[in-house]
């Protein structure tokens, strides 16, 4: 059932994705809730997994590897729409491209996503629910309000061109604030992955000290 979950959300992000290039722009305003379930359901795919006990490797990778298709699908997309700057598109996709792998040669390893860090400070970035939480919602809330402008030139021209100066700014500034955390929780499991074991003990040591 979880997978089944997983694999929806994927072929709702086709609808999504079909929705933004070609539905007129009166049916994108519900571009934005369909965004959000498809969010909410990659909840809701953990917990049925934990709730039947159907917990295995290839869920992990496969929750993993559609988590990250939703993900860097919808900035390459809303870049070629012009929505968001390609360059965030970029480091996403680099960030991306690099934890995964690092997360991949982990759960081979008998490591679970978040369970393989080790330090306080990286178990408070990259697992901790707090942290996890706060990220997610500020994509959900970054593609959500993209999402939502898109169809406003259209459907409000004289707003738009009144207001279009400030909603760009707040796009922007929500642009920046979730490149900044992709940075920021990739950054220890790079370095943790790098440091090795021998490293790993003396950055829980160092920190726990600090």
């Amino acid at each position: 059932m979880a997978n089944l979950i997983t694999l929806s959300r994927l072929l709702l992000l086709f609808v999504l994705l079909a929705s933004a290039y070609y539905s007129p722009p009166a049916w994108q305003i519900a571009n934005a809730p369909l965004l959000i379930l498809i969010i909410a359901m990659d909840g809701i795919d953990g917990w049925v997994a934990r709730r039947r006990r159907e917990t295995s490797v290839f869920g992990s990778i496969f929750d993993i590897a559609v988590d990250r298709v939703v993900e860097n699908v919808l900035w390459i997309v809303l870049a070629n729409l012009g929505l968001v700057p390609v360059w965030a598109t970029i480091v996403f996709v680099i960030r991306g491209t690099i934890v995964d792998a690092i997360r991949y040669a982990a759960i081979s390893g008998g490591e679970s996503a978040f369970g393989m860090m080790k330090t306080p400070f990286g178990r408070f970035l990259v697992a901790g629910r707090f942290m996890r939480g706060f990220y997610g919602t500020l994509k959900a809330v970054t593609f959500g309000w993209v999402l939502f402008l898109q169809p406003l030139p259209k459907l409000a021209p004289a707003f738009w061109g009144e207001w279009s100066g400030a909603l760009d700014a707040v796009t922007m500034t929500l642009v920046v604030a979730s490149v900044m955390v992709c940075v920021l929780r990739g950054l220890p499991v790079v370095l943790e992955w790098a440091a090795g074991p021998n490293g790993i003990r003396k950055l829980q040591a160092a920190q726990e000290a600090g």
